[in-house]
């Protein structure tokens, strides 16, 4: 299973990267006579409602899905690892400062957070990967913490303390490998939850805009037409679900593995 999910999130990346550069039908093409046409061998995906080719809509829109999944997910890993890592470190009123702001971000539903932000500015691509980064980073950083206290005990990292090595190269050099496993898994649980965020926010109208588009926006302007035109809503689902469940696989082998280390 995790071969096959790695196997099926490496194709989604070629089809939405490189498909682009085989199939050169422009998404944003409109064509009055080809109108919620069902999938056939003209147009492999169909057309939407204003005669758009969807199977080049969902390559252009996957390379905007994927581009924000990963690089929020990398963003709040790394705010993750650098807050969870310090408040092990500096502890103290730090530590206590950190519990404080994580409880509050944790106190409001993550949906709420994202609805309140994007309301009160313009959706693109860079300021949703920022929101979703700021709304994302606290589930991480508490396990990091965690992990960082038990290994604040050790002597290596008591050594470093005593010769005043840097902070931020105690965190990269000696605690980052050492955390590497957890924050793995974070990252792989983090694109998927991204791209769920992004697709939400779209499908509501408040993420991607035209003539930008990812899989949400996509998902959403078929909602109106899905009992006419299944298929406008069904292939960028389709592909969040891939995507989605290949990452929940493969975040479940990593921590399978993680848990057999332990035992030994």
């Amino acid at each position: 299973m995790p071969l096959f999910s790695i196997a099926a999130l490496v194709g989604v990346i070629f089809f939405s990267f490189i498909g682009p550069l085989l199939y050169t039908v422009d998404p944003l093409l409109l064509d009055a006579n080809a109108i919620l046409l069902s999938p056939s061998m003209d147009h492999w995906f169909g057309t939407d409602r204003l005669g758009r080719d969807l199977l080049s809509r969902l390559m252009e829109g996957g390379q905007v899905s994927l581009l924000i999944g990963f690089s929020s997910a990398l963003i709040s890993t790394l705010i993750g690892l650098l807050y969870g890592v310090s408040a092990a470190l500096l502890r103290g009123g730090f530590d206590k400062l950190f519990i404080v702001i994580v409880d509050l971000f944790l106190t409001f539903p993550t949906l709420f957070l994202l609805l309140t932000l994007v309301s009160y500015v313009n959706a693109s691509i860079w300021i949703l990967v920022l929101i979703i980064s700021i709304t994302g980073w606290m589930g991480t950083a508490r396990l990091i913490r965690s992990e960082s206290f038990a290994l604040a005990s050790k002597p290596f990292i008591r050594i470093l303390d005593i010769a005043n090595v840097h902070p931020l190269k105690v965190i990269f050099k000696y605690y980052a490998p050492l955390l590497a496993p957890i924050v793995l898994v974070s990252f792989t649980f983090g694109v998927g939850g991204a791209i769920l965020a992004e697709s939400g926010l779209s499908f509501l109208g408040l993420g991607i805009v035209a003539p930008q588009m990812s899989w949400g926006s996509i998902l959403s302007g078929g909602k109106e037409v899905i009992d006419i035109a299944w298929w406008v809503s069904f292939f960028p689902g389709l592909m969040i679900f891939i995507v989605t469940f290949a990452l929940m696989n493969i975040s479940n082998a990593l921590q399978t593995k993680m848990n057999q280390k332990e035992v030994r």
